[in-house]
This record gives C-alpha cells, structure tokens and sequence, in this order.
C-alpha cells in the first residue's frame, strides 16, 4: 500500500489558507494522510526564538520525512537552529522559506513525497 499523501494547500492569502480535506484557517500543521490547525500556544512558540523541536514531532510521528518551515509571509516567524539539528539527526531534510515559497514547495513536494509542514498565513 503507498504512503498516504500529504494534503494540498489549495489558497492562501494574508491570514487565511485553505487545505484540500481539512478545510480553512489561519496556521496548518499538514502531514502524510492529513493535518490541523497550527495552534501555537501547545507548545508555547513565539516569533523569536520561534518553531520548536516540540512543533515538529507530530509531523514526524505521522511519517514525514521531508519537512518544511514557512516563516511567514514577512520572515517574522523564526526558526529555532534546535529545530533545524532536531530533524537533521533524525535524516529529515528541512527546507524554511517565507510562506508564498513554503507553499509552492510544499504543494510540489506533497504529490510525491512523504512531506510535512508548518504553514504560517501571517507576519
């Protein structure tokens, strides 16, 4: 049986985003055969020092081996370098870009390979 796919982001715009199968919201965390709303306060994210090894582990838990990092439309979202060490030691390849290159990559991705992301529609 092949792997399930990751689910297309279907619009996005300033604050808003729409998942093929999930529906629309402002920040998705999106993984092989799904995904939810992003809500950052689970693990206390902030802007600085920004996405958390914690952030991430759902993805991988749901098979993820590619992952990307959107840091907002603006760059304001950081990435925390922990993170970045936290999927490399585990032969997860991460790709961070601002979010209109996040997605484009992400969407590319989805249709092939075992990707998951966290999408930030904001700053």
């Amino acid at each position: 049986m092949p792997p399930a796919r990751s689910p297309r982001i279907v619009e996005i715009s300033r604050g808003r985003m729409v998942v093929d199968g999930i529906g629309e919201g402002k920040d998705f965390k999106l993984y092989p055969g799904g995904g939810r709303p992003w809500d950052w306060t689970e693990t206390g994210t902030r802007h600085d020092p920004g996405i958390q090894p914690a952030d991430v582990t759902e993805l991988l838990g749901n098979g993820a081996t590619r992952v990307v990092l959107a840091e907002g439309f603006d760059g304001q979202l950081r990435v925390d370098p922990a993170t970045v060490r936290f999927l490399e030691e585990r032969g997860v390849e991460v790709h961070v870009a601002r979010t209109d290159r996040a997605v484009e990559l992400y969407n590319s991705l989805a249709v092939r390979e075992a990707v998951g992301a966290l999408i930030h529609s904001t700053c």
